[in-house]
């Protein structure tokens, strides 16, 4: 893992439908030193991976798989979306009640607008509320684009959408595994979060170690004249008993 470089802000791509309000909140909380710089990436899933090339790029981000990732880029699956079908209410398919579930074989005969390489998913939604077939995409992107007139059910025989975290292969650096970590749900004393705290709290007691430190001669910053301490711990009242410890016989 690299050192960490000198960033203005964190920059953080992510795809339509993904909600980055709690991750959001979880990095302001731990690394207030840092703003997060939200960037939406549309356009073509071949083009989702552009943003982590060039001048303007983004340090990672939130995409959907699959991807050409190669050997230029990591990733880490975080959550599966289930796939539902849109349709119009007055379609007879919401003949199925809303916790039925569909499947490919229901959808025979019908336009899939999902399927038109002209139209997004939020053009394709817009045809389907005219009455006209239907579209298929993760739930996320039906809520996202949803519009009165129209609803969707689950379909049980259609795989889910994977999201990922991505950022370039060689480019894990302490803010991202920083971002890994706030993701994946470790605490703020876990991982690099951790390590932070424990180096900002040895670099004082470094400092000042060595000769002449710590008070008179003798005392435990000097080195001199000292006793060590021995393996049973120190003579003295033991921490919390509140009795001395008993002197051996000589």
């Amino acid at each position: 893992m690299t050192t960490e470089p000198s960033r203005a802000s964190f920059r953080i791509g992510f795809v339509p439908g993904v909600t980055l309000s709690k991750w959001s909140r979880l990095w302001e909380e731990r690394r207030a030193d840092l703003p997060l710089d939200v960037v939406e990436v549309t356009g073509d899933v071949t083009e989702v991976l552009d943003v982590l090339r060039g001048d303007d790029r983004v340090d990672m981000v939130l995409a959907r798989l699959p991807l050409a990732l190669g050997d230029d880029f990591s990733s880490i699956a975080l959550y599966d979306e289930r796939a539902v079908v849109c349709f119009g209410k007055e379609h007879p398919l919401a003949a199925a009640g809303k916790d039925d579930e569909l499947s490919l074989d229901d959808l025979a005969g019908e336009v899939r607008h999902d399927l038109d390489p002209a139209l997004d998913e939020a053009q394709a939604i817009e045809v389907v509320a005219t009455g006209s077939g239907v579209a298929v995409m993760p739930q996320s992107l039906a809520r996202l684009h949803g519009r009165s007139g129209v609803t969707h059910r689950f379909l049980s025989d259609v795989r889910p959408t994977t999201i990922a975290l991505v950022w370039p292969i060689g480019e894990l650096d302490d803010d991202i595994d920083d971002f890994i970590g706030v993701v994946r749900g470790r605490t703020r004393n876990s991982s690099r979060s951790r390590r932070r705290d424990d180096d900002a709290q040895e670099a004082p007691a470094a400092k000042a170690k060595g000769p002449g430190k710590g008070g008179a001669a003798g005392g435990r910053g000097s080195g001199l004249g000292q006793k060590k301490t021995p393996p049973g711990g120190r003579g003295g009242p033991q921490r919390g008993t509140g009795r001395s410890r008993p002197r051996r016989g000589r």
